[in-house]
């Protein structure tokens, strides 16, 4: 694929959300009557609004953002490293602040770029939308407004992976095991995230879960670009 970004200027990224409230009992009835009919196509008549709320972590209007995991490639003449930190906890304003202040002090050139699977459509208007209820300024790399599309700093491992096909959907876990990547999906999967936030209470858990997601992300693109894979030895966690 031969990718014309330098490895180093790339931040990947993953983040894992779950529902703003634990019980539908607890949303307010205003909310509810919104989240039913922003929900009414995905429904249909299956589910009520209700029993559909456990999946409300999707949409930026009714979750929040519990964990931004973050990966950078620091290379020099004798190693290469491949640095993973997460920003999570209760405090979804904090997160997103810790998380600008990373991109606007480390990845605000030019030549960086963010870098997520299906983050087009998911990771990065998600962050954005979250900070703009936050009343947080944008940073100019989740700015899009008045950018040309080859002027976006993005790029997404599912897109590149589509060579224009737009029906093609794949995940990551099914581009981790074509490409002989090790699997993230040892533990946890997306679909678990609220359970494991709101009733086991193990923010460890999924944090853990995001960093692997992270990696693998990273893996992925090394892949795009016939590069050798990291080791597990290259994985610095600061």
């Amino acid at each position: 694929m031969n990718l014309k970004t330098k490895m180093n200027n790339v931040l990947f990224l993953d983040i894992e959300t779950v529902p703003q409230k634990e019980n539908w009992s607890e949303v307010p009835e205003t909310i509810q009557e919104l989240f039913s009919k922003k929900t009414a196509y995905q429904r249909k008549e299956e589910f009520t609004a209700e029993d559909f709320y456990e999946r409300a972590g999707i949409w930026a209007e009714f979750g929040k953002i519990i964990c931004i995991s973050v990966a950078y490639f620091t290379n020099n003449k004798q190693e290469r490293n491949l640095r993973v930190t997460s920003f999570s906890g209760d405090n979804e304003e904090q997160i997103l602040l810790d998380f600008k202040k990373l991109l606007d002090t480390h990845f605000n050139k030019s030549y960086h770029v963010l870098c997520a699977h299906n983050g087009k459509e998911f990771d990065f208007p998600y962050i954005a939308r979250r900070m703009i209820v936050h009343h947080i300024e944008l940073p100019s790399k989740l700015n899009l407004f008045g950018k040309k599309p080859w002027e976006v700093p993005h790029l997404d491992t599912m897109e590149l992976w589509k060579f224009g096909d737009f029906k093609h959907y794949s995940s990551l876990q099914l581009l981790t095991t074509i490409l002989g990547i090790p699997s993230p999906k040892d533990d946890i999967d997306g679909s678990e995230v609220a359970s494991v936030y709101y009733k086991e209470k193990n923010l460890d858990r999924i944090v853990r879960y995001c960093e692997k997601d992270t990696i693998s992300v990273a893996q992925v693109l090394m892949r795009f670009n016939n590069e050798k894979l990291i080791d597990k030895d290259e994985i610095i966690k600061v």
